[in-house]
């Protein structure tokens, strides 16, 4: 008689569900978003606003060039946590989902159908022999017919439409905090207080770093992009910009 496939088994190919009913390989993507650098994002009534956290895993590199906020259309932002390599591939995707949309309907996409088309491709990489999941969740914020959106896609190919959502290593800390400070008529400068709060918060509850340390150079450490209703335009803060933020939010930590 044949023998049983061994416990251990059901994580050697994408295709093979677990007798709990799980994909395995699946799975092991949620852990690497859990690892990834905190991001979050941010929607009121009038704006949204994304931010990212960077950290200096070796003492020489350059963070200058490490972008975790990227432009997908004028309209559209987006952000994520996890294997980094994985996000740059779905970022171009997402942008060249967008630009087809303007060539061929001659206007701009929502961003719920970039989201969706996102999405598609993740959950496609579920079920294909030969193929691994995308260890990425992405954060995607715009501006939709004078509308603020906010979405969530996961590694499986699911996405939620969110007011606030932080992924990442510190993404449990900063969510505790948005779910006690958050409120949807919070005007733009204080969901920019708030997010960048959220972020030190999870920092310093993630890090073994000195506290003096990570408030000296947060402003470093940061990125964050934003768009208003008023405005649709995606626009991501100069450094000069970030510092000033900062600086205001660390007068008023507990």
């Amino acid at each position: 008689m044949a023998m049983g496939m061994p416990p251990t088994a059901y994580d050697r190919a994408i295709t093979i569900f677990s007798p709990e009913g799980k994909l395995y390989q699946v799975e092991y993507a949620f852990e690497a978003v859990k690892k990834g650098w905190t991001s979050l994002g941010i929607r009121t009534k009038d704006a949204v606003i994304l931010a990212a956290e960077k950290r200096r895993v070796v003492p020489l590199l350059d963070l200058d060039s490490v972008m975790k906020i990227n432009v997908i259309d004028e309209h559209i932002g987006v952000t994520f946590a996890g294997m980094g390599s994985d996000g740059r591939i779905l970022v171009d995707y997402a942008r060249l989902v967008a630009a087809r949309h303007r060539l061929i309907y001659g206007e701009p996409a929502t961003v719920e159908y970039v989201v969706r088309a996102v999405s598609d491709v993740k959950q496609a990489y579920t079920q294909h022999g030969g193929v691994r999941p995308f260890g990425v969740a992405l954060i995607f914020g715009g501006i939709d017919n004078g509308k603020t959106r906010l979405f969530r896609t996961e590694p499986g190919g699911q996405y939620f439409s969110y007011y606030a959502i932080a992924i990442g290593i510190g993404g449990e800390a900063a969510e505790s905090l948005l779910e006690k400070e958050y409120k949807y008529e919070m005007d733009f400068d204080s969901a920019l207080e708030l997010a960048v709060k959220a972020l030190l918060k999870s920092r310093l509850a993630t890090s073994n770093e000195p506290k003096e340390q990570v408030l000296g150079e947060f402003h470093k450490l940061v990125e964050i992009g934003y768009i208003k209703a008023e405005k649709p335009v995606f626009t991501i803060m100069k450094p000069e910009e970030l510092k000033e933020i900062v600086d205001r939010v660390k007068g008023k930590l507990d």
